[in-house]
């Protein structure tokens, strides 16, 4: 067994959000926290690398398709204790079509009402956890995701919308996860 960290980053779909950009900024943190980093930029990484040697998988993939041959082994190697992390479209923005990894990824985005540029409140509702511990609540400016989400994920920071116009209003206020 490796002793340092194995990641993988595989990086792709709307160039919108600069998928080769953010990867490379997210290796070069892992990197400083002693993972070996492999980035790719081909979905085909998933059906032909050993995903369970991974301690880490991040995919910073947004909107695109992808196979069963590509997602069974994703789904595998979470399934067997491969940690899984990401942000913004990049992982809740990725596969639409692909039901199996909404709920490994515990929902799947909607819109940002209001676009970017909304000043929001991220609350900490698990002071408990290791990703949560002695973080209080705080204030950001940026795009606010509407989430479908899974009812069974554990929350542990979520901001209330509406914060701006849209099709949720309806629904009246809501607290929506954000980790």
């Amino acid at each position: 067994m490796s002793l340092i960290k194995q990641a993988l980053i595989f990086q792709g779909g709307w160039e919108g959000h600069e998928p080769a950009e953010v990867a490379e900024i997210l290796a070069r943190i892992l990197r400083e926290e002693h993972f070996d980093v492999k980035v790719t930029d081909t979905l085909a990484t998933l059906e032909n690398d050993n995903l369970s040697s991974y301690d880490l998988i991040v995919p910073n993939w947004t909107q695109g398709e992808i196979s069963d041959s590509q997602l069974s082994p994703l789904l595998d190697a979470v399934a067997g204790g491969t940690g899984l992390a990401g942000l913004h479209g990049g992982l809740g923005d990725s596969f639409r079509m692909a039901t199996d990894y909404q709920f490994m990824v515990g929902g799947q985005w909607v819109a940002h009402p209001g676009d970017d540029h909304i000043t929001y409140t991220v609350k900490i509702s698990d002071h408990d956890h290791p990703l949560t511990k002695g973080m209080e609540d705080f204030i950001v400016t940026s795009e606010q995701y509407y989430m479908h989400i899974d009812p069974a994920i554990q929350v542990h920071a979520t901001t209330t919308f509406p914060v701006a116009e849209g099709p949720h209003q309806p629904n009246g206020e809501v607290e929506m996860p954000v980790v």
